[in-house]
């Protein structure tokens, strides 16, 4: 996990660094909002991002607003890093998009904590999306099948993709939830009726 740091104090930006590498992080350290920026808008961005609100350049909370109007299938989870801890800071900088907050000093197992909060949302985000994936993929494959499927032109069966030829309602039934029920329609009934009728009175004639 590459976590982006975002501070222009440069002793909380170093024990930042230092403590999330230690916990085995990758970091990529930035002390300019403009910067972070810049880093945010990549496609290779870090996932998750500590944001100082008052920076030189583009503050926290405006880099939160842009973040979120990217368009992008996934957003990175953001953590804003602030020396105020009145409550409406906090709701502004929720309001903005941020994901949760820390205050300054921060406390070491607090920031873990946080910081754990937002790998795990990360990852049932990335789960999400895969499954999401997969489920637009099935349906692509469903188009796909349905405006590529032979038919014999005599005997009307269909050809499934194990070269296997069956009728249309079999075929339909194993892909779909479809269940057939079975009739005549009037054209046909009047077909097989006389059909029947001559065959009866060839009958009677031979008898």
């Amino acid at each position: 996990m590459n976590i982006l740091i975002a501070e222009d104090d440069p002793v909380s930006c170093r024990i930042l660094e230092e403590t999330l590498t230690n916990w085995e992080y990758d970091v990529t350290v930035t002390k300019d909002g403009n910067d972070a920026w810049e880093i945010l808008q990549r496609d290779d961005t870090p996932m998750l991002a500590i944001l100082d609100i008052m920076m030189p350049g583009m503050d926290g909370l405006e880099i939160c607003r842009k973040v979120r109007k990217l368009d992008k299938p996934q957003s990175p989870y953001m953590l804003l890093l602030t020396a105020m801890s009145g409550k409406d800071d906090v709701v502004r900088g929720i309001e903005a998009g941020a994901n949760d907050y820390l205050t300054k000093p921060f406390h070491r197992e607090e920031l873990r904590v946080r910081v754990g909060v937002g790998v795990q949302m990360l990852n049932l985000q990335a789960t999400l999306f895969e499954r999401v994936s997969d489920l637009e993929a099935a349906l692509t494959q469903v188009k796909q099948l349905q405006g590529i499927l032979p038919m014999c032109s005599y005997c009307r069966q269909v050809r499934d993709d194990r070269d296997y030829w069956q009728k249309v309602e079999g075929y339909i039934s194993d892909h779909t939830d479809i269940q057939f029920s079975h009739g005549i329609c009037p054209d046909c009934y009047v077909k097989v009726d006389a059909e029947l009728s001559e065959r009866k009175a060839r009958q009677q004639a031979a008898e």
